[in-house]
């Protein structure tokens, strides 16, 4: 491991020209992963309360192998980089910065629902429902519930010099098997964590990999071309769940996010995709807000009557509603929301001009 974080330094920093490419194309592809969730969540909650689908649930069909792997998969790539700190600067900025905004997040939305949760529940059975999500991930915050561990575990690993092939078969064969407790953190580990450890440990392999998509852009297109067509069938007729399918599926899916954002980082298309990308977590954080609030409206005034253009609007009114919340507060008092506030650290951190949080992205 110690020569694979070495070769990983390598490809980023050798000069400030890579190092800029190769960091464009990873903020294309959370790019790619924050809409796909976001799109995912809209497009289903706007299908369930229209009692119908649309054409945007074929383009979530299509992502469905790919879209969580893929976010997991970039959410390891950069571990080697810090999996040696000593253990409180390493909880500190991988496990108390996204509790921070769990609890934080969690109270926001629980206070939003309430209302409804009450009149279903009453006052006990909210009160339960709050004390049950420090161990049931609440709503759609569950993946920063679950990266905490996934860094922990790791290092853990890491220190007791457990074997990488051991592990990586081991993660393999949890996400094959596949485990449905019924308790989430359980359950996404199990499914998730091959793709989260494989970033880590095949991070000099995945730069290599987006190098040669830039060098041979006619080969990658081809690779994406026939990768399409595959992963359009097998999710189409059916397959796409089966064990060993399901994970081939998805880290050929993380490949082909990696090949096209390294594509569009090279010729610097859609911008915004990637700026997107650089907010992920705020996006992550906010985006129930204007999605819950542009479906009601829509659904109940008619304005438009399909489902799939409804489900593109509330994916797009979720995006720009997170990132409209995180322009309106980020110099305000109300930053807190985005940043985690210097009371919050349990290690120090490194001095920045005019530096006083830990941004969430």
């Amino acid at each position: 491991m110690k020569q694979m974080r070495t070769d990983l330094a390598r490809p980023m920093y050798e000069n400030d020209a890579a190092a800029r490419e190769r960091i464009a194309w990873v903020d294309y592809a959370k790019g790619f992963c924050i809409v796909f969730v976001v799109m995912m969540h809209s497009t289903l909650g706007v299908g369930n309360a229209a009692g119908g689908e649309g054409w945007l649930h074929y383009v979530v069909a299509f992502a469905q192998p790919f879209r969580m792997p893929d976010f997991f998969l970039i959410s390891g790539l950069f571990l080697a980089q810090v999996i040696d700190r000593d253990w409180r600067t390493y909880l500190d900025r991988k496990v108390v910065h996204f509790l921070y905004f769990y609890l934080l997040w969690t109270a926001i939305q629980f206070a939003l629902k309430a209302p409804g949760l009450m009149a279903a529940n009453g006052f006990s059975g909210v009160a339960w429902l709050y004390l049950e999500t420090f161990w049931e991930p609440f709503g759609t915050l569950w993946f920063i519930y679950l990266l905490p561990v996934m860094f922990v575990v790791t290092k853990l690993a890491h220190g007791w010099r457990i074997p990488v092939l051991a592990i990586w078969l081991a993660a393999a064969a949890l996400e094959i098997a596949p485990i449905h407790t019924g308790w989430t953190v359980v359950d996404e580990f199990a499914g998730r964590f091959v793709y989260f450890y494989s970033g880590y440990i095949f991070a000099t392999r995945i730069f290599d990999f987006a190098a040669r998509a830039q060098a041979q852009p006619e080969t990658a297109l081809a690779g994406l071309a026939v990768w399409g067509l595959l992963n359009g069938v097998l999710v189409f007729d059916g397959y796409a769940q089966l064990p060993f399918v399901s994970l081939a599926l998805g880290l050929a899916g993380g490949a082909a996010v990696v090949a096209v954002s390294a594509l569009l980082a090279q010729i610097r298309l859609c911008e915004p995709l990637r700026y997107c990308g650089e907010r992920s977590i705020v996006i992550y954080l906010a985006f129930f807000m204007g999605m819950a609030a542009s479906r009601t409206i829509l659904l109940k005034y008619g304005w438009i009557s399909d489902i799939g253009t409804i489900s593109a609007i509330v994916t797009l009114s979720g995006i720009f509603g997170a990132l409209l919340l995180y322009w309106t507060v980020r110099h305000t008092p109300l930053r807190f929301l985005f940043e985690r506030p210097e009371p919050f650290w349990i290690a120090p951190k490194k001095l920045k001009k005019r530096a006083k949080l830990q941004p969430a992205h």
